[in-house]
């Protein structure tokens, strides 16, 4: 180990024991909530949509939100307070906070203190397995697939509420978390724009927000990310599978397409060589948005593809690596082929044929039953149930 491994080590060990003696010695502040989204990689999701609901009831001057960030500071509106994960204050807030919402899992480090209520709001209805489901683990800084449960239970076992957007949600997270805590079966606050926001003269600003012209077709490619492609820890490429250059081709005179990687994808590919064709979003922008503005939807195994149902427009699926994914990387807990509410494409000239050809059409029937399964809770006040339960809050705090 090198001198700069073994101080990073040492300093790494100081700073958990002081956090752990904060723990110990200083009182929790009632009002103050700490917040998350994407592990800090965005402002978005959830959380996002959670806080904004405070804010609009100007409960963000009566509540002290601390939002964490891992790179970039985030232009958030209203009172709050942003500091960066792993740093010295990132520490004294989560000692002190009386409330936690998070989209995504806590450092094993840290631990919850008696009085504090934890919101878990997760990030998306599984289609591939999860947790204690999986059978295997190839993500990158995971030694083993039994570590890897135990470490899941131990951190689950802290979550006091977490979100369910539908049935089948609560069945498997029960399950494969081993959660034992309250669930709200509210449906995802994120999704109350969903219903808001979508109609003609919002849809225009946002257009307008996002300089997408009005007379092209918006198509949203939003793939997941793959275990097994790590560039390190908690970070992975993009998978490039699909070809741009086709695609450029039979849709670049009257389409857009927008690319939307996952949050823990990094990538620098040089999209510039298809002009205004192709447009690419990081994460300082909610992919809700990008649903409102899009035409159709083009994804794989990501649960985008249940919060873009709640629209009703065409989805189709890219999975040029459908055999691998079902059976090696993950797993999924339904037949995804045959009950998918779109046409199924393993190839760029596929999904092409299918795009051209309008094949959602095809889908109609399968389209709403997926709605019916996956969508039964969603709704535009969602935020309000969970703020209501979490905070303790009164009937004054209504829809967005």
């Amino acid at each position: 180990m090198s001198i700069k491994m073994l101080l990073r080590s040492m300093l790494k060990t100081a700073c958990v024991a002081v956090y752990r003696f904060m723990n110990i010695v200083i009182p929790l502040k009632k009002n103050r909530i700490v917040i998350a989204s994407s592990l800090g990689k965005s402002y978005s999701g959830n959380p996002k949509a959670l806080y904004e609901t405070i804010m609009l009831h100007g409960l963000d001057k009566v509540y002290e939100c601390i939002w964490f960030y891992e790179k970039n500071r985030f232009d958030i509106p209203g009172n709050n307070i942003q500091v960066k994960y792993g740093r010295f204050r990132y520490l004294y807030y989560m000692a002190t906070a009386s409330f936690w919402i998070f989209d995504s899992r806590c450092p094993m480090f840290i631990r919850k203190r008696k009085k504090v209520s934890y919101l878990q709001t997760w990030h998306g209805t599984p289609l591939k397995k999860l947790a204690l489901d999986m059978d295997n683990v190839y993500m990158a800084g995971e030694k083993s697939i039994e570590e890897y449960k135990d470490n899941f239970k131990k951190n689950v076992s802290s979550w006091d509420y977490l979100i369910s957007q539908n049935p089948f949600s609560t069945e498997v997270f029960k399950r494969a978390f081993c959660y034992k805590g309250e669930m709200l079966e509210t449906g995802y606050p994120r999704n109350d724009v969903l219903f808001v926001k979508n109609n003609s003269e919002d849809i225009a600003e946002l257009k307008r927000k996002f300089n997408i012209p009005d007379d092209k077709r918006v198509m949203l490619y939003a793939p997941t990310w793959r275990d097994d492609e790590a560039s390190g820890i908690g970070r992975y490429h993009f998978s490039g599978a699909l070809d741009m250059d086709k695609m450029y081709a039979q849709f670049g005179k009257d389409s857009v397409m927008i690319i939307k990687y996952h949050y823990l994808v990094e990538d620098n590919t040089d999209w510039s060589v298809y002009g205004d064709f192709v447009r690419v979003f990081d994460q300082s922008v909610d992919i809700s948005y990008l649903y409102l503005i899009s035409d159709i939807l083009i994804t794989d195994y990501s649960s985008v593809m249940f919060d873009y149902s709640i629209l009703g427009r065409p989805m189709y699926f890219y999975c040029y690596d459908i055999e691998k994914y079902k059976n090696i990387l993950r797993g999924f807990y339904f037949d995804f082929e045959n009950m998918s509410p779109g046409p199924v494409s393993k190839t760029t000239e596929e999904l092409i044929s299918d795009i051209e050809g309008e094949r959602f059409r095809e889908y109609e029937e399968q389209y709403c039953e997926f709605v019916k399964r996956y969508n039964p809770w969603d709704c535009k006040d969602s935020s309000a149930k969970v703020l209501k339960k979490v905070l303790g809050l009164g009937e004054d705090i209504v829809k967005i």
